[in-house]
């Protein structure tokens, strides 16, 4: 079975859609300009190279198997990224994406993730003259630049992000069927790449984790860390599939959002705080003690600013995202803090830091995860989304196992 997407034909594939949709090798071969025998040897090798015969003939036609039904979806959706990235890119051909190769493409992303043909040449085991040949074929065949060369550095320009970006796409579309067909034979392990949102690091994202690992230990991950402005880019790239944390409070067009959850904030101090045995403070009691908020235009400080609304502001002398950071310097000085319980549960149970008052009205937010519109997960992908969705509701995933939130940890 073939391990990496790059290793087959794009013309193969276009084939493979071609038999589909007409239902013979005849008919096909007159569609992707094949002669029969040179479509056949195609679809042969396609075959052997994912392990599994697509089509069985019948008198009526060729009729796809199971698997290859799964292959075909999956190939469909790769295509209409790469179409849908060089849509409107070249003035020399009206369907440049039917002239490209799987060669030319990995030698594109690599440089577009690489920064230099150089380092390309290294991290795709080609040369550097092979990367400049690939590239400058991509180029011929839109009629212009895909990337900006400035000494040995090399980034993308728009036209080169479009096509970056409906790579990696398609590229995801054809590991997915892989990984699909992996699991049906038991073979192989597959990533899930997602990134986290602070609110979900404490305990959401860990405990769907250890979950899944329990159950399928086929499951690798990939994991990163930021704010959702560093986080939605390599989503709408393919980089990562998924992000796990709040949710945006508004549509967005080319994403979808699941809500999981609901989160109310607390205020957290040091357990030393003058405030720590209050048990309602005021809000002019609150606005006497410095604060330390979260980066401007995130959720969390749109959420401290309306805590405070029309009233009597407090010094904020610490703008900081770091949960980590913050909860040391609770414990240093008599500073407030606005957070997610699950951000801090583990000190305050521990005795260092204290929640003062119950939990903010007017502070709710929705925890979730977010995806592209197109994105279709694979088997063990969507078992992970059920995975997040037991962690939020804090569900056992097996018997003998304790839920986190119950086992001291938080």
């Amino acid at each position: 079975m073939a391990t990496d997407p790059f290793d087959l034909n794009l013309r193969h594939l276009r084939a493979l859609l071609a038999i589909h949709e007409h239902g013979s090798i005849t008919a096909a071969a007159d569609i992707v300009s094949l002669s029969q025998p040179a479509l056949t040897q195609g679809l042969a090798k396609l075959e052997r190279q994912f392990g599994y015969t697509f089509f069985e003939r019948r008198s009526g036609g060729m009729v796809p198997t199971p698997m290859g039904e799964i292959v075909i979806e999956r190939a469909r959706a790769a295509l209409d990224h790469l179409s849908q990235a060089a849509k409107g890119l070249s003035g020399v051909f009206q369907y440049p994406e039917r002239l490209m190769t799987m060669t030319q493409l990995r030698a594109f992303l690599a440089l577009a993730e690489a920064g230099s043909f150089a380092a390309a040449a290294r991290t795709g085991a080609m040369s550097q003259t092979a990367v400049h040949r690939a590239v400058g074929d991509l180029e011929q065949m839109i009629g212009g630049k895909l990337v900006e060369r400035r000494g040995r550095a090399v980034w993308l320009n728009p036209a080169g992000k479009r096509l970056a970006r409906g790579t990696r796409l398609a590229v995801a579309e054809i590991v997915a069927a892989l990984a699909d067909i992996g699991r049906d034979s038991g073979s192989g392990s597959e990533l899930i790449a997602f990134g986290a949102l602070p609110l979900s690091r404490p305990y959401l994202v860990p405990a769907a984790m250890a979950r899944m690992a329990r159950s399928d230990p086929r499951a690798a991950f990939k994991v990163l860390e930021g704010s959702w402005r560093e986080l939605v880019e390599p989503l709408r790239d393919g980089v990562i599939d998924m992000i796990v944390g709040a949710l945006r409070p508004h549509e967005i067009a080319d994403l979808y959002q699941m809500p999981l959850s609901e989160d109310r904030l607390v205020i957290a101090a040091g357990s030393q705080h003058p405030l720590a045995q209050t048990a309602q403070p005021t809000m002019a009691e609150l606005a006497t003690y410095p604060w330390i908020v979260a980066p401007a235009n995130s959720p969390l400080r749109e959420q401290w600013e309306k805590l405070f609304g029309q009233g009597r502001m407090p010094a904020t002398p610490i703008e900081c995202g770091s949960v980590m950071i913050i909860g040391r310097l609770l414990t240093e000085g008599d500073f407030l803090t606005l957070l997610s319980p699950d951000q801090v549960a583990l000190q305050i149970r521990s005795g260092l830091l204290t929640q003062i008052g119950a939990p903010l009205e007017g502070t709710k937010r929705v925890v979730g995860i977010t995806t592209r519109r197109s994105w279709r997960p694979t088997a063990t992908q969507r078992r992970f989304l059920d995975m997040l969705g037991d962690a939020a509701k804090g569900e056992r995933a097996e018997a003998g196992q304790p839920d986190l939130r119950q086992s001291g940890w938080v």
